[in-house]
Parts: structure tokens; sequence; C-alpha cells
């Protein structure tokens, strides 16, 4: 079966049959999309047996937290997705930038874990993975692939990351403690830019039939489960503050490029909300901006082709952002010199300020393109911004110290806070910036043919209707029919899944 051959019907019913007995003995329950997208709906005592267990642990109660609407220390439900606004006091533009945290799914504080769970699950519940002989092939930058190796030990199936040795230290770390064995992790050469090289590993790994390749960048189960989940939690996120400022207006939501799954939440809260989707790269790598190609250290966006599942057509700004800004942000939020001028100089709230911690590079970097959006924009006070934080700063403690070591040898100290912030934060202006017209979106629409025709073997036909919003619309036709799927799973299965 191809990307575009979305299973609606049992595929090989031994590999079925497998898979039940094997989940039947695990004892392992599959959450539906709907109670992921609503966990409100989840069943009272399936809920009460979450509670029980930490959120850091491999037990399968964790699949019933790959969603949006864990509190703060990841044991119990918010009524509301965990986000932060940030003002004009930081941020130098009167819009609210909205930043929703990424850090609290569980098991690996980066929400990858969802598409990584939706890409599996679909492929369990048809007939198509069997969990006692096929191996979970994870290609990613890093945080897909720990979630797809969380999800994978959950379910008791052999899971494989394979990433580029340049990625931060602490996703290696993190793995180390979670692989079956040390050869499942598989380092391909460079650093964020090099997914070219992670195709190449998995075309040889695709050699083994007991390998499944359940690649990000091409999976629609991926963009179907940011399109449900991911975009209903942050619409959620936008009525709760609505409530509070009724004149507020959705202008724009902000994700970096990365696979494109997260993107398709964009396309949710345009058809709910009237936004506007602006997707996120940097400008060391700027494939979108300028057919261009680079290295840059932004982990978790740009990637020097366009992802299969991007729906470009549907894209209304490019925005390029660099990965110094990043660095050197990353630094000030995360040091005592620099908070100690965001506090001190800048006059900011203590609390607000330590809370800049949940940002990862990415988060940084969304951030920053939501200002660059706002500035764009003419946004006012009453145009709101939604963006998303992926993962934390404990993701890169490593990348800091590097960071402080090269960039800043004499040591990181107020004036170096204050050239960092006024360049980085307060500078971001309308630079590198791309509104698209038609003939812009069919431009980066066709920058995909070399990856996915010429390259990964994609028929021309296929690509090609990637370009009719049509075939986006059918698409979520999908998920629906997969929880029918998911249920029927289920009940062959037998473990308890009170009403």
């Amino acid at each position: 079966m191809t990307s575009f051959d979305l299973p609606q019907e049992i595929v090989d019913k031994s590999v079925y049959e497998n898979a039940v007995k094997h989940l039947r003995d695990a004892r392992v329950v599959l959450p539906t999309f709907a109670e992921l997208a609503d966990p409100a709906t989840i069943p009272v005592s399936i809920a009460a047996a979450v509670d029980g267990v930490s959120a850091d642990d491999p037990h399968s109660a964790n699949l019933y937290r790959v969603h949006w609407y864990n509190d703060e220390d990841r044991s119990g439900l918010t009524e509301v997705p965990g986000y932060m606004v940030l003002d004009e006091t930081l941020t130098g533009v009167a819009a609210p930038i909205v930043v929703v945290l990424g850090s609290r799914f569980p098991m690996i504080g980066a929400h990858k874990v969802l598409p990584a769970y939706a890409c599996l699950v679909n492929r369990i519940v048809s007939g198509q993975f069997d969990p006692t002989r096929h191996r979970a092939i994870w290609p990613s930058t890093g945080n897909y692939c720990r979630g797809g190796i969380a999800i994978s030990r959950i379910l008791g199936c052999r899971g494989v990351a394979v990433l580029p040795a340049g990625m931060s230290q602490e996703r290696f770390d993190w793995l180390e403690n979670w692989v079956t064995e040390p050869a499942d992790i598989v380092r391909t050469p460079g650093s964020e830019s090099n997914v070219k090289e992670i195709y190449d590993k998995c075309a040889e790994l695709s050699a083994d039939s007991s390998n499944v390749i359940l690649n990000q960048f091409s999976e629609y189960a991926n963009y179907l489960a940011h399109y449900q989940c991911t975009g209903r939690a942050f619409e959620k996120v936008f009525m709760c503050l609505k409530e509070q400022r009724p004149d507020l207006s959705l202008a724009a939501f902000v994700a970096g490029t990365g696979s494109a799954g997260t993107l398709a939440a964009g396309d949710y809260l345009k058809t709910a909300l009237g936004s506007r989707t602006v997707a996120v790269e940097p400008i060391e790598c700027p494939t979108m901006l300028y057919n261009g190609y680079g290295e840059h250290n932004i982990q978790g966006i740009g990637d020097k082709h366009i992802p299969l599942i991007q729906n470009i057509m549907n894209t209304d700004i490019i925005v390029g952002v660099s990965d110094q800004s990043c660095d050197h942000l990353n630094v000030l939020i995360n040091t005592d010199a620099g908070r100690e001028y965001l506090t001190g100089r800048r006059g900011l709230d203590s609390k607000a300020v330590e809370a800049l911690s949940v940002l990862g590079l990415s988060g940084i970097a969304n951030v920053l393109a939501a200002i660059k959006t706002a500035r764009l924009l003419d946004l006012g006070a009453n145009d709101a911004v939604i963006t998303v934080a992926t993962d934390s700063g404990a993701l890169y403690v490593s990348e800091r110290e590097r960071t402080e070591k090269t960039d800043f040898p004499d040591g990181f100290d107020q004036v170096s806070a204050g050239e960092v912030y006024a360049r980085h934060m307060l500078g971001q202006g309308e630079e590198h910036i791309l509104e698209m017209t038609h003939r812009e979106r069919r431009r980066v629409f066709n920058l995909g043919y070399y990856t996915w025709v010429e390259q990964q073997g994609v028929s021309l036909e296929d690509f090609e209707k990637r370009s009719d919003q049509r075939f986006w619309e059918g698409l979520q036709n999908t998920l629906p029919v997969w929880d029918a799927m998911i249920e029927e799973f289920n009940g062959h299965t037998g473990v308890n899944r009170p009403d």
C-alpha cells in the first residue's frame, strides 16, 4: 500500500488476528481519535486507571494521555489545553501571541507522540502491522522518533529510531533509556536539514520485509491527527480567550514546517475561525522562500524539501527565521543573566520570564515568526496569533551550553542579554517573508516533485492531486472510519473497556 491508500478495512486477516492476540495478552486498550480530540469522553474507569500511572512510564494507560489536555504536571486533565500569552512588553508587537504547550504530552514531553500513535495504530487495526514480527522504523530529526519508540514499547513491539547524528544530546540520552537494544538507534550523517540521508537509510532498511517504515513526512495519519486533535485543541484555547475578550479574532496560525503535520491544524483553524496559515523555515535553509538549501540548528523545522503531507496550496504566508536568533534567545531565557535582564532592566514579571523555559528551539522560532507576521499584517491588540511550543528548553541544555561556549566565550552577561534581546526579539522585522499568491504556491508545490516523484517513487497523478483542496477535505472522512476500526479491534481483544 502507498501513502495514499488509507486503510478502511482489514488488509490481512492473519496479521490482524496476531495483533489482536498480542494486545489482548498485553492488556492494551487503544484510544480513538475522537477521545484524544476530546479527553472528556474517555470512560471514567479508564481515566481513573490513568491517574495512577506516571506520565513518564512505558505503560499502556499513557496512550490515553496522548492529547493536548494534560495539566502542568501531566497527572490530570484540564478543560483547556495548556498555553501562555506573550504580550507587547516582551514581544514588541500589540498582537497577543498565544503559545500552546507541547511539553505536556506524556513520555517524551513533546507533541510528536500524537502523530506517532496515529501512524502506527491505523496499521495495527487494519492488519498491516504484526507486533509479534514487524519492526516499526521511525525516521525523524528527534521528537517523532522518540514518540515512535515510546508507542512501540507500550505496544510491545520493536521500534527503531532513525535520526541524524548531529541532533541534541538530550534526544539520544532519552532514546538510550527507552529502546529495546542499542542497535535500535540508527544515526545518519548530518543534522536537522539532512533528511534525504534519513530516507536513504530507510530505503536500505525496507529491503527487510519485517521492517515497516513509518515516514512522518509522507504519512497522512500525521496530517489527520493534527487536523482533528491539534486543530480542535487550538480552537478551544482561542475560544477560551475570546470569552474573556469578545472582540478578539484569530488572525493567523504559525508553525514550523518540519514534517508539516502540525500545519494541518491551520487547515482546521482556517475553516473554523478564518485564520491565515503561516509556515516557518530557517533562513539558513530557505527552501520555500528562495528554492534554497543549507544547514541550520532549529531542531524541528526546515529540511531542504517539501513534505508530501504539506498542504502548500492552502498556505498564506512563509516566514524565515534565523537559527542564530533561536540559539541566542535560548541562552537569554534559560540563564540567570538573561532572566535578570528581562525582569530587572525590562521590568517583566518573574513568573512570566520563568515560564519561557517551555520554549524549545522550534518554539522560539515559531514565536519569532509570529512577531514577524504581526508586523507584516499590522495586527493590533484584538488580533491574536496562535502558535505552538513543540517541546521545551529541557531538550536543549547541551545546545545552550555549546552556544554559550562558542558565541559568548567571555561569558553571557547583562550587556550580552541586552544585545540579544534587542537584536533577536525586538529587532524582528519584515525581512524574509513571502505572502503567497497562487503562482508562489504553485512554485513551492512544484519543489516537492524532486523528492517525491523522482526520488521516492510517488506517481505523478498522486502527487498532483494534492494541489486540489478537495483532496485534503476528502482525507478528513477517514478518521471516523479508523475510530470504528479501533472500537472493533478493542472488542476483539476482549480487554475491559467500560462504557
